[in-house]
């Protein structure tokens, strides 16, 4: 199976040939020209081609708020809230709302992250320390569905934990009998998701969280797909399984404001029960001469414009404006989903709860499909076991989903044969 290569993160020493340093510097004219050019390659998620990796709601007044809010904040460090006190406290009113908004308890902490694997990453080692101090565990393992994000093997990896992917329903759910299997006396961390990228399902996090209540062993709800939407969902009146903190078994969550809170990246929060739990996140150093160094996040230096973006825009739209967001997005939903469906050998997997579809076909190359998709320029992610194409469905394309129906017509009648199996990320 070959997958989507990360490509720019890291140099291996392979290329062909080294870019020198610039010996002179260019006017700027002539490195935009360069920048622009380069860009016509990538995914033009602008015009609503593109469903992964970016969540535009194409308002342009959701725009203009956070580019003025990203701009003020170019420069800023948001390491240190002691030089820039506005920062500490627009940070600490973000961490308090998006805690409400997943019913958090009075006693609750969060921490700002940048991105859903940092806060899942954070979770894992916050859980692993309180395995060690609070029962001794030395040898730490996390269970998980395999339909949870890779950033919970990548946690496990970084921070020396063994990862233990357990298989699915029918329905891609986690199977909770045979997750909880895996877990024995040295699990510090059992995962579900609400929902889970690949086909959108939501586990059931009551069953799996009240298990895990049961055994002492923390539970995180994953909901940095979920957190801005599933809320949202609730008050248009959907019926929505369990899954924040009104569950008591439920002990951690991560909700990323970058995907369905429509912020600029990265902006993520990772909320746990208890704030004394954080204790166990921060980092504290002081034999440095220059003098105490605490922090609590990865990084030590941080982009200071996610903060500000993100409180910007959750106060510039409130309750009522991500409500009316969602009441329109699900109606978007509800049409791709339709017209999907109705075209031949096409079906949706798994009963997806939010914005978020994967189908396959019965009868042709559902990857031979999604080749000719890409060729008209609609980028779409692929999943395995089974065989599909998956779609994270913005704002932004409800304007465009008769033309998406339309080439996916097209495509499902004229295609040949696959030739790419990539695995998009979120």
């Amino acid at each position: 199976m070959s997958t989507l290569a990360t490509g720019s993160d890291v140099s291996d020493g392979t290329g062909t040939a080294r870019r020198p340093f610039p010996a002179r510097g260019q006017t700027a004219a002539a490195v935009f020209a360069d920048l622009f050019e380069r860009k016509t390659l990538d995914a033009d998620w602008q015009r609503g081609r593109t469903f992964n990796l970016v969540y535009p709601t194409g308002r342009a007044d959701v725009d203009r708020v956070l580019t003025e809010a990203n701009n003020a904040y170019l420069f800023e460090n948001a390491l240190n809230p002691a030089r820039f006190p506005s920062l500490g406290t627009m940070q600490a009113e973000v961490l308090e709302m998006v805690s409400s908004l997943v019913n958090a308890p009075p006693n609750a902490g969060a921490g700002f992250s940048a991105g859903g694997t940092e806060s899942i990453l954070l979770s894992v080692l916050v859980s692993r320390e309180r395995g060690r101090v609070e029962r001794g565990i030395t040898d730490p393992n996390i269970v998980f569905p395999s339909s949870a994000h890779p950033a919970f093997a990548k946690a496990a990896f970084y921070l020396g934990l063994e990862a233990r992917a357990t298989p699915l329903t029918d329905g891609f759910t986690a199977d909770v009998d045979g997750l909880f299997e895996r877990v024995d006396e040295n699990t510090v961390l059992i995962v579900g998701s609400a929902y889970g990228f690949p086909h959108g399902v939501i586990d059931p996090i009551e069953e799996l969280s009240n298990r895990a209540l049961a055994l002492g062993i923390p539970f995180h709800s994953d909901t940095c797909i979920g957190s801005f939407v599933l809320p949202f969902m609730e008050r248009l009146g959907y019926e929505i399984p369990p899954y924040d903190f009104r569950l008591p078994g439920v002990t951690q969550m991560s909700c990323d404001i970058h995907k369905y809170g429509y912020v600029t990246k990265g902006a993520s929060v990772i909320v746990y029960r208890d704030a004394d739990w954080l204790s166990h996140q921060i980092f504290d150093y002081d034999v440095w001469p220059p003098g105490r160094y605490r922090n609590a996040s990865v990084a030590g230096a941080r982009a200071a414009s996610p903060v500000a973006a993100s409180w910007a825009l959750l106060n510039y739209l409130g309750v009522d404006g991500y409500t009316e967001i969602m009441r329109d997005l699900l109606e978007t939903t509800r049409r791709f989903r339709d017209g999907v469906s109705a075209l031949p050998g096409l079906s949706i997997l798994g009963a997806s709860i939010g914005p978020l579809l994967s189908f396959t076909s019965t009868r042709d190359d559902i990857f031979a499909v999604a080749d000719v998709m890409d060729a008209r320029g609609w980028h779409l992610n692929r999943v395995h076991n089974p065989s599909g194409v998956q779609m994270m469905i913005a704002p932004i394309h409800g304007a465009h989903v008769e033309e998406f129906l339309g080439d996916l017509a097209e495509a499902v009648e004229h295609h040949g044969t696959a030739r790419s199996t990539m695995v998009g990320y979120t």
